[in-house]
């Protein structure tokens, strides 16, 4: 039994580390290269768990081999556009200025149910909203509004407003965060200020944001 979990530890981690080194990619984004490796990454390590006959090293040399041929694919289909449409494919309009494209709806063998259901993730209710909706070569809708049905923009309104960046965890669960701190301009003698005007104390804090406009959120522990 202890050989078991020992065996699945290693495994776990050694597959962690694979994937890794290929790169941060959501289930949803996966191509289709990327996602034979990720069945095949699970094939492998289940083998040895399954089978205790079978040396460690036949799965770590397997999936050292596939996660090395992942990345030279990767590299190639970088640098060649060719090989990159022959694999991947190339992204689809499904709506052309306001107009369904029938013909390329059966290409990708899209039906109209599967084009409103895409068109409802992304906040689309209204089709006569849709301009422009293309299909990526991973499978996810892209969706560009019409002009009457796009938000306001500060552009638009010509508003003037300062960029503050984006809210960044300078104290979490009790625990200064320091790395953060140079994504909002903060600093050890900051955050002690903030701390005396809001007389916390870090250890009373579940969680602080701040951003560099100095606009903060504290979230107290219970």
């Amino acid at each position: 039994m202890i050989t078991i979990v020992i065996r699945i530890i290693f495994i776990y981690f050694w597959i962690i580390l694979s994937i890794r080194l290929m790169g941060k990619r959501q289930i949803g984004q996966l191509q289709p290269s990327e996602l034979v490796v990720t069945l095949l990454l699970s094939e492998i390590a289940a083998v040895p768990i399954e089978n205790n006959n079978v040396p460690l090293i036949v799965p770590i040399v397997c999936v050292t081999l596939v996660v090395i041929f992942e990345i030279l694919f990767s590299y190639i289909v970088l640098k060649s556009s060719l090989f990159r449409r022959l694999t991947q494919g190339n992204p689809i309009y499904v709506i052309k200025e306001g107009k369904i494209l029938v013909n390329e709806m059966k290409k990708l063998r899209f039906t109209v149910e599967d084009l409103m259901e895409a068109l409802r993730q992304k906040d689309v209710f209204d089709i006569a909203e849709v301009e422009y909706a293309v299909v990526e070569t991973n499978g996810s809708l892209s969706v560009l509004k019409n002009i009457k049905s796009r938000p306001a923009t500060i552009q638009d309104l010509k508003i003037k407003v300062k960029d503050n960046g984006i809210p960044c965890v300078i104290i979490s669960d009790g625990r200064v965060v320091e790395s953060n701190f140079k994504y909002c301009d903060m600093n050890e003698k900051k955050l002690q200020n903030i701390l005396l005007l809001e007389k916390k104390k870090i250890n009373d804090i579940m969680i602080m944001t701040v951003d560099k406009g100095g606009n903060r959120i504290i979230v107290d522990k219970e």
